[in-house]
């Protein structure tokens, strides 16, 4: 009698355990789940453009006194820096700008972009992009992140991460999953892609 009234106590002390255990890891699943859904929108939701930093406006006499910039890294002949500047790697300087006294370093250039801000070299597609006058046109296509480009401008907080993102090809350039709207001006910062391009049999 005794030890069936042992083992019935032992009984619902193992059902109360084994419930609080499955109520414990379900709410611990519940919270975890809900930090990782509320921190992957929190990411993937694009900064306001209000947020944003533009590009400061250089002048000759302060552009001398910089020592570093970003620039666009991947070249292999040219670079564009956050300055606007598109250089050879010959003319640039240790600090990663473009020295403006060298032969090769232009502002602002758009030498191989079209009318429709697509451009056949990505320096100059981004350094394109850097024209204070191009700040209207961004603004424009940040307003419209939220429902077309969330994950593309996610991790980017100025002007120039901007045009490093909007210049990188991207499917808006590509038709058909394998080829380019444009093979020659595949890189574009404006608010449309190139023009679809008839298919050959």
């Amino acid at each position: 009698m005794f030890g069936a009234r042992f083992l019935r106590k032992r009984w619902v002390l193992v059902v109360i355990f084994g419930l609080s255990l499955i109520y414990f890891l379900k709410t611990t699943f519940y919270q975890s789940s809900s930090l990782v859904l509320r921190d992957e929108y929190a990411v993937r939701k694009p900064r306001p453009p209000e947020l944003f930093k533009w590009q400061p406006k250089f002048d000759r006499i302060n552009e001398t006194a910089v020592n570093t910039c970003r620039n666009s890294v991947q070249g292999k002949k040219l670079l564009a820096d956050e300055r606007g500047y598109v250089c050879e790697r010959s003319d640039l300087l240790v600090g990663g700008c473009c020295d403006i006294k060298g032969k090769t370093a232009r502002r602002y250039t758009c030498d191989s972009c079209l009318q429709n801000n697509c451009c056949s070299l990505y320096e100059h597609c981004v350094s394109c992009c850097l024209q204070p006058e191009k700040q209207p046109l961004l603004r424009k296509i940040l307003g419209k992140a939220a429902d077309t480009f969330s994950h593309l401008f996610a991790s980017v907080t100025d002007h120039f991460e901007l045009c490093l993102a909007k210049c990188r090809t991207s499917s808006q350039s590509v038709q058909h999953e394998n080829s380019y709207r444009d093979p020659v001006a595949k890189f574009c910062y404006g608010e449309n892609p190139p023009a679809l391009q008839p298919m050959t049999s």
